[in-house]
């Protein structure tokens, strides 16, 4: 989740966006930008979204540090918002542990559908998610649902179901189980396609 190196879910989606030709992609909860960094340099043409402006000021600084003002550009937004894109405008979708943090699955429902609006036919949604088997799972104080808050942060574990049950508009192509981190946390990758 933090870092400088890009993380282990942005290389496997830049393969997955090579494989598909997929060059025009948002990044949602980017937080400081390692993996923005990474797809820019990687002829992704990409907007990076978050919540923290303060967050945003950093990538804004690293796009211009590696001479990317061509290929990426950043955007304030809170997720429970309606996506400032057009229908169907958009090749894919990315997001690194947005989907685990404080959100409900009514909450995750309606992101859901927003990501699946702007995508185009065929349009991917890529996103990671710790799950029931990382060591955090049922501890601290349940707020809910699969939801923990744990030392100040709120955390929503996926268990399959989960995943599963936020397929509406989408057929899951990935769903693979990997770790991160020293702890280590343990989540899901998954790759959901929009159904045309």
């Amino acid at each position: 989740m933090f870092g400088l190196d890009p993380s282990y879910p942005a290389k496997k989606a830049l393969n997955i966006f090579r494989e598909n030709k997929l060059s025009n992609v948002i990044e949602l909860g980017a937080g400081l930008g390692r993996d923005s960094i990474y797809f820019g340099k990687n002829s992704i043409n990409l907007t990076a979204l978050d919540y923290s402006e303060k967050g945003l000021k950093i990538i804004d600084q690293k796009i211009k540090k590696e001479n990317l003002t061509s290929s990426i550009s950043t955007l304030k937004y809170d997720v429970r918002s309606k996506l400032p894109f057009e229908n169907n405008s958009l090749d894919a979708c990315y997001s690194h542990m947005l989907y685990c943090m404080a959100l409900t699955f009514d909450d995750l429902t309606k992101i859901n559908n927003e990501i699946n609006r702007v995508l185009k036919p065929g349009g991917l949604n890529i996103y990671t998610v710790r799950n029931t088997d990382d060591g955090d799972y049922q501890k601290g104080t349940h707020r809910g649902e699969d939801l923990y808050e744990i030392d100040g942060f709120i955390i929503h574990f996926f268990s399959k179901k989960t995943v599963q049950n936020l397929m509406n508009g989408y057929k899951n192509i990935l769903l693979e189980y990997f770790e991160e981190g020293s702890f280590p946390r343990k989540l899901f990758f998954v790759c959901n396609k929009k159904i045309s």
